[in-house]
């Protein structure tokens, strides 16, 4: 193998956080690093622990400085060394063992993947029938407005080519006038580079993921305000095109 298809092969594991000791601890246990060159944690001011199990284990530490996933995201980005990216929630909704399927198919030419509660035999453990309801609406809304073929629009696990990452102008998501920042902030790339993928027609494919239910801490979405950042988004992205 080159040294350009090693490259292009290598993997790095965002990890976002805010106060998730026994998440982190229940993810790390079941999660095999043999198939991971990088791995960063991105934190959003944790009190619980978090950041001293992490750096105990020598886990690379990002403290952001906002609030918010989609600060996170966007602030641990130019940290990435790798060409494949890999993003999760280490809080239990999230099972480590799907990565290396992940990981697979981008390598077989996917420029993203989505390990989807709702495709085949797959199940969430963690929705209740108002988050089950809204998954399934705008994940048929985006699959209307902007031609996806998406089970599972709106999951956290997945993978994605960092080239692609740059073509979808994820990392400039919440860039542009107040209103787009402050709603961006209910939101992160889940749902952006569902609608955008899906806009660039890129090669994208899904694999079943079961979501087990959170283990420890408390959940940092709120339903309302989540709900109404993602319609946000589908309807700012319906205006704007392929400008990004």
């Amino acid at each position: 193998m080159s040294e350009a298809q090693r490259q292009r092969d290598r993997v790095t594991l965002l990890l976002p956080t805010l106060n998730e000791i026994e998440g982190m601890k229940w993810f790390m246990s079941r999660f095999d690093k043999e198939g991971v060159d990088q791995i960063i944690v991105a934190d959003g001011g944790s009190t619980d622990g978090t950041l001293e199990y992490c750096r105990e284990h020598k886990y690379p530490v990002l403290i952001q400085s906002g609030k918010g996933l989609p600060n996170a995201q966007e602030e641990v980005f130019p940290l990435v060394q790798n060409e494949i990216i890999v993003m999760c929630t280490p809080d239990g909704n999230s099972l480590p063992e799907l990565i290396p399927q992940l990981v697979t198919k981008i390598r077989e030419g996917h420029d993203m993947v989505i390990a989807s509660r709702y495709a085949g035999a797959a199940k969430s453990e963690d929705d209740d029938v108002f988050t089950a309801f809204g998954n399934r609406l705008f994940t048929d809304m985006i699959n209307f407005l902007f031609g996806g073929h998406y089970t599972d629009a709106l999951v956290g696990l997945r993978a994605y080519r960092r080239a692609s990452v740059v073509k979808m102008g994820l990392p400039r998501l919440s860039s542009g006038d107040w209103l787009t920042r402050r709603f961006w902030r209910m939101n992160s790339w889940e749902t952006g580079s569902s609608i955008r993928a899906a806009k660039l027609k890129l090669k994208v494919c899904d694999i079943p993921g079961d979501e087990p239910k959170r283990v420890g801490g408390v959940r940092k979405m709120s339903i309302i305000k989540s709900g109404l950042g993602t319609l946000f988004q589908i309807i700012r992205e319906v205006f704007i095109g392929n400008r990004f």
